[in-house]
This record gives C-alpha cells, sequence and structure tokens, in this order.
C-alpha cells in the first residue's frame, strides 16, 4: 500500500500540473462549453488580411493543434490520477491492476499503467 504521506505528495504535485496545464491551455484555446474537459484553438478569422497573413495563421493553427491534444490528454490523465485518490485507487495499473512504482509515480504522477503495461 502507498504511504499516506507519499499521497498526499503526489495530489499536491497534481494539483499543481493541473494548474500549469490549465493555464498552458487557455494561453491558446478557449474551454469548449459543450464537450466537459474539451478545449478548442479557435480557427483564424480572415478579415481583410493578405494571402501570406492568412497562409501563417493557418500554419499557427495547425501547429498549436497536436499541442492542445496532448495538453487536453495530461489533463484528463491528472484528473483520473485526482479521482483515483478520492477513491483510494491510487497507484493501481489499469491494465493489469498492479501497483505502479513508486519511483515511476515520483516522475509521472498521473500515471496510469505499470511499466509492464505501459506499452
Amino acid at each position: 500500500m502507498i504511504k499516506k504521506l507519499f499521497i498526499k505528495k503526489s495530489k499536491e504535485k497534481l494539483e499543481e500540473a493541473k494548474k500549469r496545464v490549465e493555464n498552458a491551455l487557455a494561453g491558446f484555446a478557449k474551454k469548449d462549453e459543450k464537450l466537459k474537459g474539451d478545449w478548442d484553438v479557435p480557427f483564424p478569422q480572415f478579415k481583410g488580411s493578405s494571402l501570406e497573413e492568412e497562409a501563417d495563421e493557418v500554419e499557427e493553427y495547425e501547429t498549436l493543434l497536436p499541442i492542445e491534444h496532448s495538453l487536453e490528454s495530461r489533463f484528463k490523465d491528472i484528473k483520473l490520477a485526482l479521482g483515483k485518490i478520492e477513491r483510494g485507487e491510487y497507484g493501481k495499473c489499469e491494465k493489469c491492476g498492479d501497483k505502479i512504482s513508486m519511483e515511476r509515480l515520483k516522475v509521472v504522477p498521473e500515471a496510469r499503467f505499470c511499466l509492464k503495461c505501459r506499452g
């Protein structure tokens, strides 16, 4: 069983990471009001700009999409980990049910799988 102090510290790390990820997303995307936990990078609105400027805006949009996806995925994993802490299920592999090593959780507190199953 994972020690209470370790869980407390992990929860603090996860709460801090959640804030950082939310702030990063808020810097270039907007929360989707229809889908909870989803963010959207706004598509450029072309209002009399040159073709070169429009191309730059589309390129920036295309660059931000995978960043948005990656941050959303991490945000989801962080929220799942926080929920597991609340339910007393923190540190169990979602695939095999074994414990996730404390060393792994120190590095990736939102880890969902043990090293064997992370595949």
